[in-house]
């Protein structure tokens, strides 16, 4: 009886550590400028956020244009010569990668790049997660 309450705990938290891995696996290199026109909102300088922090995203991504303004939360899992920062950033999608075939899952903007990764050429493993940021309430 003993074992099958042990049982059950293990099971009951391993099933809560898997239900809070959302994040994807992926692959990440930065491009370069000129970033403008994007596919998303062509010219408009409004589109890129604070710090640079964007990203140019692959067809597996880009979900038909769907992909544009979209957030996710970044980090660098791993890569040649150890090049990972121990850093998170968040990046906003402003467009579809223009090479084909596309380098990586995601492209980085050099900003967003030097961010997570000492080697501005490296090829790295990146986690990503979408998110949705939530607006904050006030209570008077």
């Amino acid at each position: 009886m003993a074992l099958m309450a042990i049982a059950i705990v293990a099971m009951s938290f391993l099933s809560y550590e898997v239900g809070i891995v959302l994040g994807d696996i992926g692959t990440a290199t930065s491009y370069n400028p000129p970033y403008l026109p994007t596919k998303c909102h062509g010219n408009r300088q409004d589109q890129f956020p604070p710090g640079n922090l964007f990203v140019s995203v692959s067809e597996g991504l880009w979900d038909n244009g769907a992909a544009c303004g979209r957030r996710y939360r970044l980090r660098c899992l791993s890569g040649n010569n150890r090049p990972c920062k121990d850093q998170t950033i968040d990046v906003r999608v402003v467009d579809f990668c223009r090479k084909s075939p596309c380098p990586s899952t995601i492209l980085l903007s050099g900003d967003a790049f030097s961010a997570v990764s000492h080697s501005p050429s490296a090829k790295i493993n990146v986690e990503y997660i979408q998110y949705v940021s939530s607006p904050v309430l006030l209570y008077s």
